[in-house]
């Protein structure tokens, strides 16, 4: 008999029950979605979302699956991480990417 693995909701990769996992808040609960929808995602896809937008973005734009797919980063490594096997992992830390602001020239 076939073992079935809950899916990644954002890449659609089965998520095997030795790799990490969390479950990622659609809107942040900092932003009202404490005891909100939550969808199970793996940890470097999560970690991933969370690398791309902060936690107003998220609320305010980003509170959807969809809307989340469609950001143009998100889509790029949608289609990077759904090429690697399910229970593909980073070698490197995912820590916050710096990003520039607009408007503030510079770094």
């Amino acid at each position: 008999m076939e073992e079935r693995h809950p899916i990644c909701g954002l890449c659609g990769r089965p998520i095997p029950p030795d790799v990490p996992q969390s479950l990622h808040h659609l809107v942040p609960k900092l932003r009202g979605g404490k005891g909100g929808p939550v969808v199970l995602l793996h940890q470097i896809c999560h970690s991933e979302i969370h690398a791309t937008l902060t936690e107003t973005e998220l609320a305010r734009d980003y509170s959807t699956l969809g809307a989340l797919r469609a950001h143009p980063r998100i889509a790029k490594f949608i289609g990077w991480v759904s090429r690697r096997p399910p229970g593909f992992r980073s070698k490197i830390p995912a820590g916050p990417r710096k990003r520039r602001r607009p408007g503030r020239g510079g770094l």
